[in-house]
């Protein structure tokens, strides 16, 4: 289905951006995963398989961002689908949260995306269309205490998502962000990967992308929130 497509997955070397990954992979596209670590990365690479490719890049910084494109790129011939998901996590009361505890998560959850979009979409335009997956959270439309930084920068992942649906659907490329509940990766120490069967699985997620994928090019679902069937008890 996905065969002779390209997909880039920030942050691709585990979690839901592994699970993508494998998802795309299995499907016939040609990946590449970004990531800090390069142990975690070439991990990841070795079980995706010769389809894929590890790109060492912290794309909070805007040349690694547009390096993680351009190698991608010149590895694969071509850009079709970059699904931005790399994020951080800090949780604390704001009188708390150290000023660069609040720019890291700024600048990773939502000015990162900013810049592999604008890396992105040159290279989507030259293929006549493509996709750009945003992944954000339901803590963008829920805030609570002690998410301060990680809830606005969701929420402004959100905006920024549906301003940018708008600056470029009438190119063929389509903008969809994606709003999990709780999901089972142990994200910043948020409870161990795996350790509640309540939670969204990663493989879900990656369901859900490649529901996207498959959409008619008339159709564009801009805004998705996933939830627990039946969340645990509180």
């Amino acid at each position: 289905m996905l065969s002779g497509r390209v997909a880039l997955v920030t942050g691709g070397s585990r979690g839901i951006g592994y699970a993508v990954a494998h998802a795309l992979v299995r499907e016939g596209a040609a990946v590449a995963i970004g990531g800090r670590t390069a142990a975690d990365l070439e991990d990841a690479r070795h079980r995706l398989g010769a389809r894929a490719m590890a790109v060492q890049a912290d794309v909070q910084h805007p040349d690694e961002a547009d390096r993680a494109v351009q190698q991608t790129v010149g590895r694969f011939g071509a850009l079709d689908v970059l699904v931005n998901n790399a994020g951080v996590g800090v949780f604390s009361n704001v009188a708390d949260t150290s000023i660069d505890a609040w720019r890291t998560t700024l600048d990773t959850n939502l000015s990162a995306v900013f810049y592999c979009c604008r890396a992105a979409i040159p290279h989507l335009r030259t293929r006549g269309g493509g996709w750009i997956i945003n992944i954000s959270s339901l803590a963008s439309t829920a805030p609570f205490a002690g998410g301060a930084a990680y809830c606005a920068s969701k929420a402004g992942l959100n905006a920024f998502s549906e301003a940018l649906m708008q600056d470029v659907r009438h190119e063929q490329i389509r903008v969809s962000c994606i709003l999990p509940g709780s999901v089972a990766t142990g994200f910043s120490g948020r409870g161990a990967a795996g350790a509640a069967d309540w939670k969204i699985q990663p493989d879900d997620i990656a369901a859900v992308v490649l529901d996207l994928l498959r959409m008619p090019a008339r159709t564009l679902p801009s805004r998705l929130e996933l939830r627990p069937s039946r969340p645990s008890a509180r």
